[in-house]
């Protein structure tokens, strides 16, 4: 049995970062889903601006420009003929798991990260556009975020939180999602809202490997995400929690992310196999899910009571890093660095729409 096929059997999904026409047309996607356990799929604006520009699968869709649309109209037409794609292919497994499973994602635009009105607005509107029950709108986790992730769950719109760095981060969104549901229950409607909240882990690696000792390196991210499920699992055990769930609400899961191995002396799996865990989803990019399928080792799964983290983060205290202070600079770069994706992204689209029109 594939390590792939053996983590979804201990419980955790298995979902693909990464999303391109290619991997709908030739197959490959249908494949991953029927030979490697794969059971959802999650984006970003890095992901497409990478597909758009390295492929000509889009351009006859691009050309469009011509019929009025461009810009962020003509990207999220693209990426919605894209995820709707993607999202039929899971609606199965989303039948079968009655909505534990089986999701895609899209994110808002990052340009609206500072704008929790604007955000919700265009929650809703992606989300009805997209017309799939088993659609996540991505919302960043930020203080400005928070709001529109109430109000969006309140609403009835399935979030995937973004760029969560810490237990801290986690909370916070944890309870977000929790109002949100409350409200729902006080009025009379369904609390049956999906949504994971997305922890990133090998940044925190990154971050810190010129400023440790070498025995340190690669593990602060392991120790924040040990951390965090030892919070996610008191969360979900606690009194007001499994009040709501006894309402008919279901756990915000936990989600894995940032789970490609960045250090090219580590291995190729390190997260994967040192995050297995229940009632939790991991999505990797597509090469990680290749070696993990290939030569993935596993060992035991994560404990409740987040096993040697609070000691490892205390060595890295004792190094001089400041976790606190450091999750909130790696959310504030994660969130910059993703305008910074969206804006190469339109340029590329323009660029290309120029090129295409040129051409006819």
């Amino acid at each position: 049995m594939k390590a792939t096929e053996t983590l979804h059997e201990k419980g955790q999904s298995l979902w693909l970062d990464n999303i391109t026409r290619d991997l709908l047309d030739t197959g490959t996607l249908e494949r991953y889903v029927k030979e490697l356990a794969v059971t959802g799929l999650t984006s970003n604006p890095t992901i497409f601006d990478h597909a758009i520009k390295s492929s000509s699968a889009y351009d006859a869709a691009i050309s469009k420009v011509e019929q009025g649309k461009s810009g962020e109209d003509l990207f999220f037409e693209l990426a919605l003929e894209d995820i709707t794609r993607a999202a039929d292919l899971f609606r199965p497994i989303w039948e079968r798991t009655r909505g534990v499973d089986g999701w895609v994602s899209l994110e808002v635009s990052p340009l609206l990260a500072r704008d929790p009105a604007s955000t919700l607005a265009e929650a809703k509107a992606l989300h009805a556009r997209a017309g799939r029950p088993n659609l996540f709108i991505k919302i960043p986790g930020t203080p400005e975020g928070l709001p529109a992730i109430e109000e969006a769950i309140f609403a009835g719109i399935p979030i995937n939180v973004t760029l969560l760095f810490s237990q801290e981060q986690y909370l916070a969104a944890a309870s977000a999602y929790l109002r949100g549901i409350e409200r729902r229950i006080r009025a009379g409607l369904s609390p049956e809202v999906g949504s994971v909240a997305s922890v990133f882990v090998s940044r925190w690696d990154t971050a810190v490997k010129d400023h440790v000792p070498e025995e340190l390196r690669n593990q602060l991210g392991i120790a924040i995400a040990k951390q965090t499920y030892k919070t996610y699992r008191s969360v979900l055990g606690s009194p007001l929690w499994q009040r709501v769930f006894n309402a008919g609400a279901r756990p915000q899961r936990l989600l894995w992310a940032s789970t490609g191995t960045k250090d090219p002396a580590a291995d190729d799996d390190l997260y994967v196999k040192a995050l297995a865990a229940p009632l939790t989803v991991n999505t990797m990019p597509e090469a990680t899910l290749k070696a993990v399928a290939d030569h993935g080792s596993l060992g035991g799964l994560l404990t409740a009571d987040g096993g040697d983290s609070e000691a490892v983060l205390a060595r890295f205290a004792s190094a001089g890093v400041d976790v606190s202070a450091l999750a909130f600079r790696l959310q504030d770069e994660g969130a910059k660095a993703f305008v910074d994706s969206w804006r190469e992204l339109m340029d590329v689209i323009a660029s290309k729409s120029a090129a295409l029109r040129k051409a006819s």
